[in-house]
């Protein structure tokens, strides 16, 4: 039964790793799926208030609380793919101490995300990475690498001693109703499953599970030859809870960590808004310093956009933006607002997204050769011309598509990025 039900998790976690990839080449999107994502999902709260967020945040401590850290083992594309290179490797594992910097760590991200920018949250949320690498990111590329070094020493250290996400996950499961606990008159300390365990969260010697660091990926369950390890709600206690001295003071200085951390959130997020160049952005991105504390970067509406006008961050601009180089944002397209899980772009209709307006058209008349090509490309008839004078834009029609800068034979016509999206009537 121990076989099946790990067998089971693990077919879970390959369909949840297969499709998160499948999002990111935009072969398929499975909805809501990467929605769940831990750092997206919060920030999406944080961003949109949304019913719908919050109740899928709620349901994720709830399941943390049911079952302990089992979204790190199912649901984490960045946990899957070390879980796959665990695999491969076969490498042996030993207990490894449960360092308490993590919360600090944690303390950090979060509470800068909150007081009002995901700036730290991209360059370490598990989400964002695996984003930034399923999109060719060079920083996302150099991450993978330097995990996979890591789990061929250490196993699954980045997600029991590193990882923001893990140190919040883990602080719930310490007091998840179904653990991994051993049965002390079976076990035979025979340490075959600590040499499974990815995270070295067993301890066969004092016959001990850290449930805090435990990724649930059930390898113990089917390691052990006496049947001494189990998955579920012990008869007993597990550990007492035990408020010493040591505990209390990490637990106070984390929290004024995190308060800081709050305070310096907002100072941050204005520091990185006054640094902004205008750009212009998807629809239900609404302005460029907004934006830019918002998007956590996975780069999933860059892989997902059919007409490749969405960049990834660069020099100029620290987030996602759009480029009219070569191409234009389709009409009847809003697939940026539909994948994005953090709530950077806001989830829109179709028939909100074509009355956005993201930038403005400028017609230049020195270059102008008045063919009326963009008249008859622009969706939303914004742009008029009486028989040999100059089009007009009318900026009360126009959303900043780009279709008529595309169109233009003679490059004359320039979009320009507006200080803040708005509904036009």
């Amino acid at each position: 039964m121990k076989k099946y039900g790990y067998f089971l998790r693990l077919a879970l976690a390959l369909v949840v790793g297969g499709l998160s990839v499948l999002a990111f080449v935009s072969a398929f999107y499975p909805v809501r799926l990467l929605d769940v994502q831990f750092a997206a999902l919060l920030q999406c709260c944080l961003v949109d208030f949304s019913v719908f967020a919050i109740l899928l945040f709620i349901g994720l401590v709830l399941l943390t609380v049911l079952f302990g850290r089992i979204y790190c083992s199912t649901l984490c594309p960045l946990g899957i793919y070390q879980e796959l290179l665990m695999l491969v490797f076969q490498r042996k594992n030993s207990l490894k101490k449960n360092r308490p910097y993590k919360y600090f760590l944690a303390a950090i991200v979060f509470g800068v995300m909150i007081g009002g920018t995901a700036f730290l949250v991209r360059f370490i949320d598990p989400y964002t990475l695996f984003g930034s690498a399923a999109s060719g990111a060079v920083f996302g590329g150099v991450i993978l690498a330097l995990l996979a070094v890591l789990v061929w020493f250490k196993g699954r250290w980045f997600c029991s001693n590193i990882c923001p996400v893990g140190a919040v996950l883990g602080l719930i499961s310490k007091f998840s109703l179904n653990k991994i606990y051993m049965e002390s008159d079976k076990c035979i300390s025979c340490s075959k499953c600590a040499s499974k365990c990815p995270t070295g969260s067993i301890d066969f010697k004092s016959k001990s599970v850290d449930n805090e660091t435990c990724v649930k990926c059930l390898n113990c369950l089917v390691g052990c030859p006496k049947n001494a390890i189990h998955f579920g709600v012990k008869p007993r206690p597990c550990v007492a809870f035990s408020p010493m001295r040591r505990k209390l003071l990490v637990g106070g200085a984390v929290v004024a960590v995190f308060a800081l951390a709050v305070k310096s959130g907002v100072s941050l997020g204005k520091a990185v808004a006054a640094k902004v160049k205008k750009v212009i952005l998807p629809a239900g991105g609404e302005s460029a310093e907004d934006f830019a504390n918002r998007c956590l970067n996975c780069n999933l509406c860059v892989q997902n956009c059919p007409m490749k006008i969405i960049k990834k961050a660069n020099a100029d601009y620290p987030v996602v933006h759009l480029d009219y180089t070569d191409s234009f944002c389709d009409y009847n397209c809003h697939k940026c607002s539909e994948v994005c899980p953090s709530g950077g772009i806001k989830k829109i209709s179709l028939a909100e997204k074509q009355k956005t307006q993201i930038g403005l058209a400028h017609i230049d008349e020195d270059y102008c050769v008045k063919c009326g090509l963009c008249v008859r490309k622009c969706p939303r008839q914004a742009i008029t011309k009486e028989k040999g004078t100059f089009p007009i834009v009318h900026a009360d029609s126009c959303i900043g598509c780009g279709a008529c800068k595309v169109a233009c034979p003679v490059e004359a016509i320039k979009i320009m990025a507006v200080k803040a999206q708005r509904v036009l009537k």
